[in-house]
Parts: structure tokens; sequence; C-alpha cells
């Protein structure tokens, strides 16, 4: 296993980072390490609900998945639908905003922030990636 997919196992490493490798090394490198990876392109995002329709279609978010931040947070949460050792979720052409205003971003933000904390207390790596 190569170096980046180590790392990817990595819970206490996981975080929320700028992807300074190429998208293919991060993809073979989440396989590699039996990660679920979600990619999201956030080129065309303009609103919270366009953001939000982003997000839940990377992750196959279930139906009950609503159009509000607080969804968001609960389903990044659970992800019981992909039962993997951990999570990569790749945001692609989101800009400095992600598309969202500046008070939408940062509760973003923090559901990433949080997230990425669960799911260590869980003993899961959760990865966010920015390119």
């Amino acid at each position: 296993m190569d170096d980046f997919a180590l790392r990817l196992k990595n819970v206490n490493e996981a975080g929320i980072y700028r992807l300074n490798c190429g998208v293919d090394g991060l993809r073979a490198a989440a396989v590699q390490a039996g990660c679920a990876l979600f990619e999201a392109d956030l080129a065309a995002v303009q609103s919270k609900g366009e953001f939000l329709a982003a997000i839940a279609q990377a992750i196959h978010a279930p139906d009950w998945f609503g159009t509000n931040l607080d969804a968001l947070a609960d389903a990044l949460g659970d992800l019981s639908w992909q039962p993997v050792p951990g999570y990569v979720l790749l945001l692609h052409n989101g800009g400095e905003t992600l598309g969202l205003s500046a008070a939408d971003h940062g509760i973003a933000t923090e559901i990433f922030t949080d997230t990425v904390n669960f799911w260590k207390s869980q003993g899961k790596p959760f990865w966010v990636f920015f390119c």
C-alpha cells in the first residue's frame, strides 16, 4: 500500500485539506485504503440549495435527506448506507466560498469540522479535500 493510502487510513491525520497532489492519485489511494470516495463538482453552485443537492448526489444520500444544512450534518454523521473503514469527500471547483453566502460557508465549514471529529471518535477517518 502506498504512503497516501496509508495516510488515508490514519484517523488522527484525517481533516480538511487543500489537495496538493493529483486527483487521480487521491482516487487510487482511496480505493487502496478501502475508503468511500464522494466527489462533488461545485463549479455551477450558486446557492445553498445547489450546494446541498451536489453533496447529496455525491454521497448517494437517502430519501430522508432534507434541503437544509442540518440535513447535511445528519447525513455526514450517519453514512450507514456506506459501510466502509473511512470516507473521503472531494469538492471540485468550489472556489473560496463553495458557492455559498459567507454565513452558509461558515456553517458548512463547521459541519465538515464536526464531521471529521465525530468520525474520529468512531475510529474512522473522514477527509475533506478541496481542489
